[in-house]
């Protein structure tokens, strides 16, 4: 389904594309009525219908939309698709047309399209096109098309797609959104009094922006998923809100604009799903469009799921004998990675080896990687790509590579106080290739480790010496800066692992073909290692690898077990046998260093990781509702065995083992070694007491004879 032209949304209607059928084929008539009974709809004679199995949207005569799940009505008629006016005018259509038919797509295989039209007292014409394919149940793509046949021009502010409210259910809503924000809050939040949140897909401030285009509301019972499916990013908003009766959701462009006499607005092509459970099912749903559109995650090196080491725990000012003297400690317990961190260049931008570390530059970094090789480990270099720091050359010799805003203002970055360069610039290109080809080609690391929160998203880019056709191919082409990135260092090895740690952001889906790992990103508690982890399970699947990221960030600085549980990858920036006299920022109660008491520790979770390595397994997350499922649980096919993490402060009760085979299983508590007895598939709950945490393994007995 090729997409809308991208640089305009105001076009001529001359054949636009929408679900693999050209606007301009579809000859409209009045108000055909579908196949079948139109009784659980609510709708009356001059209405319409687009459905498939599982959803209906229903239209009524003003093109007000409702929503049925299973012949189960869950909204009222609202103006779900709307056209945002300047002057707050709410235009309202009336119905003209409604016409179906089959359709067969390259990409997304079978299904049908339904095109319903109106038109208003302004003479402005509305179609809604809504495409159902047959192997994405209750999953709809919407585009809309306003054509103003009117003598006027129209002040347009923006437009809303897939706007619904789901009425209150005991229990309340949980929601997920996939849009960044600058304090770092959690992406899975239950909807209190007076939650509001914009998610906007922009920027939310110079360096966050972005994230993965879908959000999400639920009850116990049921839930709406909306967002984009656009191959490329979109500075659309998702917003959310909790409304007097019930909770709102919808996908906007604040994007404003003048509709002249004439002129043709086509929206985004958006999705609206229905789904039962939390919001994992309709987020893989999202995936397997996507993968049709070609966002696929890569197949990740096996490299990419051993234990992490990280030097970061000695800070900026690290010296080699403190890295080098840990190394072997690191081995010893498990570990299969040593990330050099920040510190051993001279700023971010010229990315050149700081001689007091390394006396002789390269030939010091070359023999860093060859001890770091003797070990039997990995080596990866961490780098802060497209951040030019004042006084560094690159800034004074390629001020060109800047991205600057309309008025001609730089895009700070936080936390280095460095300035943003352009991703869609080829001399900015060609320089981080280059780079990357040096780090894995030439310096020998074996992966590396791409920093910073500006790298999710950048603004639109007004350097005139760029030349962009748009200001948005800034916004687009830093997916294809990454790809370029990935490739580089895939070219000079191809078992080279790519992580990209967009800190504390919500990871931008279109970034993900050109991601071999990546980790929780600076979490801020247990809960983001573990809600991140079921996002990004339900993206990359057990093709990537994701990481819990330092196990020093979890709660009380050792929980593992959040990491372990749900299948990611652990990580830890520990020192030895000391901390460092002079951290990059305070070190918390106790420092990172590696006492007796965490070494027993650290050793048992690394053997249990290393033992059953979940990340290859099979997530399965729709068996239980991270929102509303009590303790919290997350479950992993592997190996013929299932495993079930589940997670409260303190619990003693029974739990269900959901999604076991037929037949009796061996129940055995794993970080406490001791067996739990026997379940049967038909009745799979057995009792636990557990504080923080219990990991859990169902092995199926033989059959007798």
């Amino acid at each position: 389904m090729p997409p809308i032209g991208r640089r305009t949304v105001l076009k001529l209607f001359a054949g636009s594309v929408v679900g693999g059928v050209a606007w301009a084929s579809l000859p409209m008539a009045l108000a055909a009525p579908l196949r079948g009974s139109k009784r659980d709809i609510g709708n009356d004679a001059d209405g319409a219908v687009a459905r498939d199995a599982v959803l209906a949207i229903a239209f009524d005569r003003k093109l007000h939309t409702r929503l049925v799940a299973h012949g189960k009505p869950l909204t009222p008629y609202q103006p779900s698709e709307s056209l945002l006016l300047t002057d707050g005018a709410v235009e309202d259509f009336a119905i003209t047309g409604h016409k179906e038919q089959p359709i067969t797509d390259a990409r997304h295989g079978t299904g049908h399209q339904s095109v319903t039209t109106g038109r208003s007292s302004r003479n402005l014409e509305k179609e809604v096109a809504v495409t159902f394919f047959d192997n994405l149940p209750g999953f709809a793509v919407l585009q809309t098309r306003y054509r103003n046949h009117g003598a006027a021009a129209l002040q347009v502010a923006g437009w809303r797609n897939a706007g619904h409210e789901l009425a209150d259910a005991p229990g309340g809503f949980w929601s997920f959104a996939g849009a960044t924000h600058t304090d770092r809050r959690d992406w899975l939040r239950p909807l209190a009094a007076g939650f509001d949140q914009r998610n906007t897909l922009a920027m939310d401030s110079s360096d966050y922006g972005g994230g993965i285009p879908m959000a999400d509301i639920w009850r116990r019972d049921v839930g709406l998923a909306v967002g984009h499916v656009e191959p490329v990013a979109r500075l659309l908003d998702l917003p959310v809100r909790k409304t007097a009766g019930g909770a709102h959701i919808a996908v906007e462009s604040p994007q404003a604009s003048t509709l002249a006499p004439g002129q043709t607005l086509v929206t985004e092509r958006t999705l609206l799903a229905v789904h039962t459970g939390d919001y994992f099912a309709p987020l893989r749903q999202y995936k397997q469009y996507m993968e049709a559109e070609g966002i696929v995650a890569p197949q990740a090196p096996d490299s990419a799921f051993a234990p992490v080491w990280c030097t970061w725990g000695y800070g900026r000012d690290f010296n080699i004998k403190q890295i080098m003297d840990t190394v072997p400690k690191a081995r010893e317990l498990g570990f299969g990675w040593v990330v050099l961190d920040d510190g051993w260049q001279t700023n971010e931008g010229d990315w050149r080896i700081d001689t007091r570390k390394f006396p002789r530059g390269e030939a010091d970094m070359r023999d860093f990687t060859a001890k770091v090789r003797s070990q039997g480990m990995h080596p990866r270099l961490w780098i802060a790509p497209l951040a030019a720091d004042p006084g560094s050359d690159v800034l004074h010799d390629h001020v060109d590579m800047l991205l600057l805003d309309k008025n001609g203002a730089y895009q700070t970055i936080t936390w280095w106080n460095a300035l943003t360069q352009c991703p869609a610039y080829q001399p900015t290109i060609d320089y981080y290739v280059a780079l990357v080809k040096k780090v894995i080609g030439d310096w020998g690391f074996e992966g590396i480790k791409f920093d910073g929160q500006h790298l999710n998203a950048v603004a639109p880019c007004y350097n005139p010496a760029h030349k962009h056709a748009h200001p948005t191919d800034s916004v687009e082409g830093l997916a294809a800066f990454w790809r370029a990135i990935h490739q580089a260092a895939h070219e000079a090895n191809p078992q080279a692992v790519v992580e990209l740690c967009p800190c504390g952001t919500v990871f931008a889906f279109h970034n993900l073909p050109a991601t071999d790992q990546y980790p929780a990103s600076d979490p801020l508690s247990s809960w983001q290692v573990r809600s991140k982890g079921k996002t990004m399970k339900a993206l990359m699947a057990s093709r990537s690898s994701y990481a819990g990221d330092h196990v020093e960030l979890s709660d009380d600085g050792d929980d593992f077990a959040s990491t372990v549980g749900i299948g990611a990858v652990v990580s830890s920036k520990f020192t030895w046998p000391k901390d460092t006299d002079h951290p990059a920022e305070p070190l918390p109660p106790g420092g990172y260093r590696l006492t007796a008491e965490k070494e027993a520790l650290w050793r048992k979770w690394v053997a249990l990781y290393k033992q059953h390595m979940l990340p290859k397994g099979e997530y399965l997350g729709t068996l239980y509702d991270i929102g509303f499922d009590k303790p919290e649980a997350h479950a992993i096919a592997k190996d013929g065995a299932m495993y079930y993490a589940f997670y409260a402060k303190t619990f003693d009760g029974p739990v269900q083992l959901r999604g076991l085979g037929a037949g009796r299983h061996r129940v055995r508590d794993l970080f406490n070694e001791v067996d739990l007895g026997e379940v049967d598939s038909g009745d799979a709950t057995i009792r636990v007491a557990f504080k923080r945490f219990v990991l859990l393994q169902a092995t199926p007995l033989a059959t007798r004879a």
